[in-house]
């Protein structure tokens, strides 16, 4: 059984890596699925104080990852239809641009929802750059918390086996 949850470990936080990058998967979340996985082993390397706080930091940076782009296109005057484009542009960035896309999807999406939204041009420019800063904040935080908790998994796994 130890074997399977391992495997199921390191699926989970590769899946949790995925999504820190990908918006449609709650990467803390998976990343800390992988954790409860090794939890349950035999020789259960977590306490429960350990698996409490972690659960309180995924869901926080999982909420904050939905506010923060909001608040960083508000912030520098930013509307919906920016953060919507924001979203769309990451989208396409990924499909057509690869890793370079995820850069500046996000900038070049809210850019044009603002221009479509029938702002002028250096308004729309602020408003993306504030999406884009948003957007890269809690992607960053993401990554922090899956790469962090691939750590504990991954030194857990080396020290079990």
């Amino acid at each position: 059984m130890d074997i399977l949850l391992s495997i199921l470990a390191i699926i989970l936080l590769l899946i949790g890596l995925i999504g820190a990058i990908v918006p449609a998967l709650p990467g803390p979340i998976i990343s800390y699925a992988g954790l409860v996985s090794l939890y349950f082993s035999s020789h259960q390397p977590f306490t429960d104080r350990f698996m409490l706080i972690w659960a309180a930091i995924a869901v926080s940076i999982t909420v904050l990852d939905n506010v923060v782009p909001i608040l960083g296109t508000k912030k520098l005057g930013g509307s919906k239809k920016g953060i919507w484009g924001s979203i769309i542009g990451l989208l396409f960035g990924i499909l057509f641009l690869g890793p370079f896309g995820i850069l500046i999807g996000p900038f070049v999406g809210a850019v044009l929802g603002e221009l479509i939204g029938g702002k002028e041009f250096n308004f729309a420019l602020k408003a993306g750059f504030g999406s884009f800063l948003g957007f890269l904040t809690g992607t960053i935080l993401k990554l922090v918390f899956s790469v962090w908790a691939g750590y504990y998994i991954v030194m857990n796994l080396y020290f079990f086996s």
